[in-house]
């Protein structure tokens, strides 16, 4: 019961607060870039949670190999229908760590609080 009443405390103040990071207006209705130093925070938050995706996808592929291993190893006439599902699981798998690698993509180069280049 403690379970799920953290996840929705934690899910309405999420809810609560984004609105207060979105509203920032500068005085005169100016444009807001970001800082130099945010810029390259922004920069140091993309290889960390690429780097911690990549980590998970592989303990997560190396799992499920593991267990077509075994049960390969268990019972041979399986094997087939084993690697099936296995190459369709190591699929979504690495899905997550594409799209992890296009949310990267995004705070690395389509920023759009970033100063312009011109």
């Amino acid at each position: 019961m403690r379970k799920p009443v953290t996840i929705i405390s934690g899910f309405i103040a999420l809810l609560a607060t984004a609105g207060l990071a979105c509203a920032a207006e500068a005085a005169g209705g100016a444009v807001r870039y970001m800082s130099d130093d945010a810029i390259g925070l922004s920069y140091i938050a993309a290889a960390i949670g690429m780097s911690i995706a990549a980590a998970g996808c592989g303990i997560g592929q190396g799992l499920g190999l593991k267990a077509a291993c075994e049960g390969t190893a268990r019972n041979p006439e399986a094997g087939g229908k084993l690697m099936v599902t296995l190459i369709l699981g190591l699929a979504f798998i690495e899905s997550l760590a594409i799209y992890a690698l296009v949310v990267n993509m995004i705070l690395l180069f389509v920023n759009p609080l970033a100063k312009p280049l011109l």
